[in-house]
C-alpha cells in the first residue's frame, strides 16, 4: 500500500499533512509514503528531511495522485474551495484521508462520491477516550487558542501584564473568553501566563471548574441549557430566543472587556452571533475581538472571515485557519493525529473497512460511490426540498 501526502493548495495554508518523523512507522507497517515536492517547506520540513526518514519525494502531483492509495491531507473536500478543480484526478479505489468539512459543503462531497472515492473526515471523529490520539480539531483549537491571545495582544494598544514601573503602576488587560472548549481553555491560559485578568464564559455550567483550574474567573449566566451538547461531545444549536438573552447577559462584560476571544461553534451551522455591532459600542476604542469562528459566519455580527474590521475603534479581526501560522508545531501535532487514524484502519499492511467501530463508521463521508454518512445525506436531502 502507497501513502501520498499531497502539498496544500488552500490559499495561505502552510501546514503539512505529514512530517518526516512519522515516516518510520508506516515503513515498519510494511507501507510505502511518496510525499509530493516542497510539501513540508513552509512548515519547516525540507525534503530531504523525508528522505532520510525513508519517505520519497514524488516526482509531480500527479505521480502521487497515480500511484498512491491513500491520499493524506490537511484540508480537502469542502474545507478547500480548491479541491473542486482536482476531483477528475483522483482515481476509484482511492482513499483520502483529512479536513473535509463536510457539512458545510456537502455537495462536494457527492461529486467525490461519483469518482469511487473512500473519504474520512476528521472533524466528524467521535468524542470517545478511544479516539483522542486522533482528535485534529482539538490539536487544532490548541494552537488557535494559543494564536489568538498573542494575535490580539499584537494589536491592542495596552501591555497584558500589570506593571509597576518609575512613571507609576499600569493595570493589567483585561479578556474574557466565550466558549471554554479546547481553543477557550488554552486562550485562557495563554492569558495568564502573559499577565492579563481573564474571565470566561461557556453556556455548560459543567466547564466551570475547568475554567478556574486554568486560572480564569467564570462568568454565570443563569439560563437553562439542557440539551445545549451532543452525546458525542458537540455544541447543539439553541433557539434565537436563548440567544438574544444570552447577548442581554453578555453585553456588560464584553463592554469593560480590552479584549474579547470568542469560540463558539455548531458543527454544520452558522455560528451563533453572540456579539452585536450595539454591543461592540461601548467597549473602549483600541479594544480588540479575535473571532475564531469567522469561516463559520463569527460570533460578532461585524467579523467578515479573514478580515479586519475596525468599529466605534475597536478591532474585530476573523483569521481563518490560525493554526496555519504556527505551522511546524500544528503539522507535528496534525500529523501524529492522522498518523494514528490511519494505522486504526490498517491490518498487517491492507486497508478494513470495520464499519461496527464507531470512530471508522463516524467519519466514513463517501464509499463504493455512494455518500454513506447519515448526517450529510440529510443535508443533501434538505437541499434538494429547498
Amino acid at each position: 500500500m502507497i501513502i501520498g501526502v499531497l502539498k496544500e493548495t488552500y490559499p495561505g495554508e502552510r501546514r503539512v499533512a505529514l512530517v518526516p518523523d512519522a515516516i518510520p512507522r508506516f515503513l515498519k507497517a510494511g507501507l510505502e509514503v511518496y510525499i509530493e515536492k516542497d510539501a513540508g517547506l513552509e512548515a519547516g520540513f525540507k525534503d530531504s528531511s523525508y528522505r532520510d526518514k525513508g519517505g520519497r519525494i514524488a516526482d509531480s502531483r500527479d505521480q502521487i495522485f497515480s500511484l498512491a492509495d491513500v491520499l493524506l491531507q490537511v484540508l480537502g473536500g469542502g474545507a478547500n474551495p480548491n479541491s473542486s478543480g482536482e476531483i477528475d484526478r483522483f482515481r476509484q479505489g482511492q482513499i483520502i484521508i483529512g479536513l473535509m468539512d463536510p457539512l458545510s459543503d456537502p455537495k462536494i462531497m457527492q461529486e467525490i462520491a461519483k469518482r469511487g472515492i473512500t473519504t474520512f473526515a476528521l472533524e466528524l471523529l467521535p468524542r470517545i477516550s478511544r479516539a483522542q490520539g486522533m482528535d485534529t480539531l482539538s490539536s487544532m483549537a490548541t494552537i488557535d487558542g494559543y494564536k489568538a491571545v498573542l494575535l490580539a495582544a499584537e494589536s491592542l494598544p495596552k501591555i497584558l501584564p500589570m506593571m509597576t514601573t518609575a512613571a507609576g503602576t499600569m493595570l493589567p488587560a483585561r479578556i474574557f473568553v466565550i466558549g471554554a472548549g479546547v481553543a477557550g481553555l488554552q486562550a485562557i491560559a495563554t492569558a495568564r501566563r502573559l499577565g492579563a485578568v481573564v474571565s470566561a464564559y461557556d453556556m455548560r455550567p459543567a466547564v466551570k471548574e475547568q475554567v478556574e483550574s486554568v486560572g480564569a474567573k467564570f462568568f454565570e449566566v443563569h439560563l437553562e441549557t439542557k440539551g445545549a451538547e451532543t452525546a458525542g461531545g458537540y455544541a447543539m444549536e439553541m433557539g434565537e430566543e436563548f440567544y438574544k438573552r444570552q447577548r442581554e447577559l453578555l453585553a456588560l462584560a464584553v463592554a469593560e472587556s480590552d479584549i474579547v476571544i470568542t469560540t463558539a461553534a455548531v458543527p454544520g451551522r452558522r455560528a451563533p452571533v453572540l456579539i452585536t455591532s450595539e454591543m461592540v459600542g461601548p467597549m473602549t476604542p483600541g479594544s480588540v475581538i479575535i473571532d475564531l469562528v469567522a469561516r463559520y459566519g463569527g460570533n460578532c455580527e461585524l467579523t467578515r472571515p479573514g478580515e479586519t474590521v475596525i468599529s466605534h475603534g475597536v478591532k474585530i479581526m476573523g483569521p481563518i485557519h490560525l493554526a496555519s501560522t504556527v505551522p511546524y508545531h500544528a503539522s507535528q501535532m496534525y500529523s501524529k493525529n492522522i498518523s494514528n487514524f490511519l494505522m486504526h484502519l490498517i491490518r498487517e499492511g491492507k486497508f478494513e473497512l470495520q464499519l461496527k467501530d464507531e470512530i471508522i463508521r463516524e467519519t466514513l463521508v463517501t464509499y463504493d460511490g455512494e455518500v454513506v454518512n447519515p448526517k450529510i445525506l440529510e443535508l443533501l436531502r434538505d437541499s434538494l426540498k429547498t
